[in-house]
């Protein structure tokens, strides 16, 4: 049971939940559910007030979050968090050595083995520009990149740390029909790829597309959890978060 109090708020209140291997599972719930919270607390961003988390049988509380990360979690904010005048192609490159084994003197020497392992991280990233359709802007700054291109950078920037779970908040926020259509595409192929996805999105179609299963959070508690089919039939669903939506998005 997973707590996470702020004064006397409780953010997330005695949540129980398993994600299996390979599974994409969303997050849903109305504003302030706590959803974010959710994701605060896997990272290790937050203290929990109470239970635990663990991934892959270990406990992740306790832990830094860049050893986090190195244990295979990674996220993507759902603001954009770039680094707006590095060029693309680097800005991926930068995601790749942090799983450098090269040393300080071997870097600054320049020697084989820093030179070898180099071309092979340029070689990835160029391998995570086509994936994300990026490959035309890989020499501009971040920061001039259009939003949607932005959060595709983001992502492929997350992917290169080679992550076996993935928090993506709100991935499709703020973008237009095609450009939605492409981050579920990718999103798919992550899942296919055997990468463990977790998204919180407010979109039920797209929810109901990709997820495998969906978890409904309320005032920090879960209301319901399982298939999506399933999910969007319970009336406390239907009461918290879908309301009067419900037709909508049968049609």
């Amino acid at each position: 049971m997973l707590s996470v109090t702020f004064g006397r708020l409780k953010a997330v209140d005695n949540i129980d939940f398993e994600i299996q291997a390979g599974e994409l599972f969303g997050l849903i719930g109305p504003n302030g559910a706590g959803k974010t919270t959710i994701f605060n607390a896997i990272t290790n961003t937050v203290p929990i007030s109470g239970g635990s988390v663990r991934f892959m049988g270990k406990f992740i509380h306790g832990t830094k979050p860049h050893e986090v990360a190195k244990m295979g979690v990674v996220r993507i904010f759902q603001s954009a968090t770039i680094f707006t005048k590095t060029p693309v192609l680097v800005h991926i490159m930068n995601g790749l050595h942090c799983r450098s084994t090269t040393t300080y003197w071997g870097a600054l020497l320049r020697t084989p083995s820093f030179k070898k392992e180099e071309a092979g991280n340029r070689k990835r990233a160029r391998e995570l520009l086509k994936f994300t359709n990026l490959e035309c802007v890989e020499d501009q700054p971040a920061g001039s990149l259009s939003w949607a291109q932005q959060k595709r950078l983001m992502l492929a920037t997350a992917l290169s740390v080679d992550p076996k779970l993935i928090l993506l908040d709100e991935p499709i926020a703020g973008m237009n029909a095609d450009e939605i259509a492409e981050m579920i595409e990718l999103i798919k192929t992550i899942r296919t790829n055997g990468i463990t996805t977790i998204v919180i999105d407010h979109n039920m179609k797209v929810m109901m597309n990709i997820c495998d299963r969906m978890m409904v959070m309320n005032f920090g508690q879960k209301l319901t959890e399982g298939p999506p089919e399933t999910v969007a039939q319970d009336p406390r669903v239907i009461e918290a978060y879908l309301g009067s939506s419900k037709n909508d998005q049968s049609q």
